[in-house]
């Protein structure tokens, strides 16, 4: 099976960067840490500093279905809800 690729893109609203930033932070030590997480990166773009990009890379989707289910991941979702736009893709590599 092969592994799954996860982009996820966040926007912080207006005067929200530091509050988003700041819990998406707190988040990628303990997710590391999983047993099924293979890479899990925070990057900020170069022109919008209000735009973060997370990329993940999981073991299988089990992996990432546990990965949600933990209470970090849930403390991220409740610090950014209204704070920001989300979106995400799921990916598998094919070459």
């Amino acid at each position: 099976m092969s592994n799954l690729i996860v982009v996820a893109t966040i926007t912080a609203k207006e005067g929200q960067r530091e509050v988003v930033r700041a819990a998406l932070e707190a988040v990628v030590p303990p997710s590391r840490a999983e047993s099924g997480c293979l890479r899990y990166e925070l990057h900020v773009d170069n022109t919008n500093a209000d735009h973060f990009v997370m990329l993940e890379e999981w073991t299988g989707a089990e992996a990432l279905a546990a990965h949600e289910k933990t209470a970090h991941f849930r403390e991220l979702v409740v610090a950014v809800v209204g704070k920001a736009t989300l979106h995400i893709d799921k990916l598998t590599k094919l070459a």
